[in-house]
C-alpha cells in the first residue's frame, strides 16, 4: 500500500473499522463469547451530552375575582334539609319578609361596584370597602341619630297633662352594627298591665348591639296615665287600645294613638305588643294573630314553645292598625294584671329572644321547646249563677265534655252549683277566684278545629268595654 495516498488509507482504515463493528454485531452465542477476541473500536461520534434537567416549577398564586365559582377538589355531600326543618324554613321565609337594609344608592360614597374594583391595589382592599358597605347605617328616631353598634335611652312626648307640662315616656334602642329589620316592643297599652313592662325591660338590657343585626325598639310603658293611676284606662275612661292608628286632631286617646304610631311604629318592620288578661283574669301565655297574613304567621312561627291563636284583631287595636299598614304584628298574652309573675315574664323573654334568633336577628338561642298547636276557635265558659267562685282546673289543661271547670257557691244559702265544659280543648285563660255575677266569662277554652276556620273571627276579639259593647260571646283580651 505504498502508492496509495494518506486520505485513501484513512478511508480504507475506516471502512475496515466499520466491518469490524458489523461483525461484531452478529456476535456468537453467550457461551462463545468467552472465545471470541475483543476489538477495541473507536466510536465515530461524540458521546451525547446527558440532558439538562428542567427547572422546577413555582406554584402562583390566582386571585379570582368573587363572580368566578371555585369548583371544590374534594366535594362534599349535602343532604337537602328536612322539608319539616322548621328552623331552616323559619330562616328562608323570614329573610324574604324582612329583607335587610337597603343598599347605599348610586354614587353615594357606600356605594360598592364589585366588577369595577381597582386592579392596581391589592385584592384585600376591594374586599374590606364592600365590607364597609354591609355596615349598618345611623338609626334616626324621635330626632335622634343612634350609631351602629349601641343603646340609646330616649323620650316620647304622648300629651299633655292638664297642666300644660308634657307627660313624656321612655324609648328604648338597641341599633346593631349589621343591617337588618326594625322590631318594635310595646307593653302597658293597659295601664295595669305590668308583665309587658318587666318582659321588655329584661329584653332590652339584656341585649348586646355588637351582637344584633338590625335594630329592637322597646317601649315599656305606652299608657304612662293609666300606669300612674293603676288603671288600664285613660284618665278619660277611653281604652287607648281602640284609637289606633289614631288621629292628630281627635280625643285625647286618639291624639296618643296618633303620636305613637307615626313617631315609633311606622319605622319598624314587625310589631309584638304584650298584654296581659284583665279584670281579675290570667292568661297561660299565647300569641294571638291574623293567620291569614303570611308575614304574620312567620312571626307567630318564631317564638317557640308558644300556644298561637287566630285572632284578627278589633278595630281600632295597635296590632291590627299596625298589620293594617303593612307591618306584621302579634300579641303576646302572659298572665294577669296588677303583678309581676316571674313565669310569664320568663316566657315572654324567652319568645322574643327566640324569635330575634329566627329573625336572623341575634344569635342566642336555638328554636326553643316544642312547637305548640294553632287554633282557629276559641269560647269563653260562663257560670249560670252568682257566688264565689272556686277553679277546679289550672291553666293549660286540656279538658273534654263535662268535666268540672269550678263552683259557684251562694254565700248566703250554700248551694253549690257546678261550671262544666261543653267542649273539648284546653284551658287558656280564666278567672282568678272572686266573687262572680250570673253570666260572667269563667273559664276561657280553645278547641281545634280545620285550617279553614281561620277565614272567619274569633269570638276572641270582642272585648268588654264599659261604653257599653254587647257581649254575646266573650271578654276582654286584647
Amino acid at each position: 500500500m505504498r502508492g496509495i495516498s494518506y486520505r485513501t488509507k484513512d478511508f480504507l482504515c475506516r471502512c475496515g473499522a466499520l466491518i469490524v463493528l458489523g461483525l461484531s454485531a452478529c456476535a456468537p452465542p453467550p457461551e462463545q463469547a468467552a472465545t471470541a477476541e475483543t476489538v477495541a473500536v473507536e466510536p465515530l461520534l461524540p458521546a451525547p451530552r446527558p440532558l439538562r434537567a428542567p427547572p422546577a416549577a413555582r406554584p402562583q398564586l390566582t386571585v379570582l375575582p368573587a363572580s368566578v365559582a371555585v369548583p371544590d377538589p374534594e366535594p362534599e355531600l349535602r343532604l337537602q334539609p328536612d322539608p319539616f326543618d322548621t328552623e331552616a324554613m323559619l330562616t328562608d321565609r323570614i329573610s324574604t319578609v324582612y329583607p335587610a337594609a337597603p343598599a347605599a344608592p348610586a354614587g353615594s360614597s357606600e356605594a360598592s361596584d364589585p366588577a369595577g374594583a381597582d386592579q392596581d391595589g391589592p385584592a384585600g382592599e376591594d374586599l374590606a370597602s364592600a365590607g364597609d358597605a354591609a355596615k349598618a347605617h345611623n338609626f334616626r328616631l324621635l330626632g335622634t341619630e343612634i350609631q351602629p353598634g349601641t343603646f340609646q335611652q330616649l323620650t316620647w312626648t304622648s300629651t299633655e297633662a292638664f297642666t300644660g307640662t308634657n307627660i313624656a315616656s321612655a324609648v328604648l334602642v338597641a341599633h346593631g352594627t349589621e343591617p337588618g329589620p326594625v322590631l318594635c316592643l310595646t307593653a302597658a297599652v293597659h295601664g295595669d298591665e305590668l308583665n309587658g313592662i318587666e318582659t321588655v325591660r329584661r329584653v332590652m338590657h339584656g341585649l348586646d348591639p355588637e351582637r344584633l343585626n338590625g335594630t329592637v325598639v322597646g317601649v315599656p310603658i305606652v299608657n304612662l296615665q293609666g300606669f300612674h293611676r293603676n288603671s288600664r284606662y285613660l284618665p278619660d275612661r277611653r281604652d287607648l287600645n281602640r284609637f289606633f292608628p289614631g288621629n292628630p286632631s281627635g280625643s285625647s286617646a286618639s291624639r296618643i294613638a296618633y303620636s305613637l304610631f307615626t313617631q315609633i311604629i311606622r319605622h319598624c318592620s314587625a310589631l309584638v305588643d304584650l298584654h296581659t288578661g284583665s279584670f281579675h283574669r290570667t292568661n297561660l301565655p299565647q300569641l294571638r294573630g291574623n293567620l291569614n297574613n303570611p308575614a304574620v304567621v312567620e312571626i307567630t312561627r318564631g317564638f317557640g314553645s308558644t300556644i298561637i291563636l287566630h285572632s284578627v284583631g278589633a278595630s281600632g287595636t295597635l296590632r291590627k292598625a299596625a298589620t293594617d299598614a303593612g307591618i306584621p304584628a302579634v300579641i303576646l298574652e302572659a298572665g294577669g294584671p296588677m303583678q309581676v309573675e316571674e313565669d310569664a315574664v320568663e316566657h315572654g323573654v324567652k319568645g322574643i329572644f327566640t324569635l330575634l334568633d329566627t329573625m336572623g336577628m341575634y344569635d342566642r338561642l336555638s328554636l326553643w321547646g316544642n312547637p305548640e298547636p294553632v287554633y282557629y276557635q276559641s269560647r269563653w265558659v260562663r257560670a249560670d249563677h252568682g257566688g264565689i267562685l272556686a277553679s277546679k282546673v289550672d291553666l293549660g289543661k286540656r279538658i273534654q265534655p263535662g268535666d268540672l271547670l269550678g263552683t259557684v257557691t251562694d254565700p248566703i244559702s250554700n248551694e253549690q252549683n257546678d261550671v262544666t265544659s261543653p267542649y273539648r280543648g284546653r284551658v287558656i285563660g280564666m278567672a282568678v277566684d272572686q266573687f262572680v255575677m250570673p253570666g260572667y266569662a269563667a273559664f276561657h277554652i280553645v278547641m281545634e278545629a280545620p285550617v279553614d276556620k281561620a277565614k272567619t273571627d274569633s269570638p276572641v276579639d270582642t272585648e268588654l268595654d264599659h261604653s257599653g259593647l254587647d257581649l254575646s260571646e266573650s271578654e276582654p283580651s286584647d
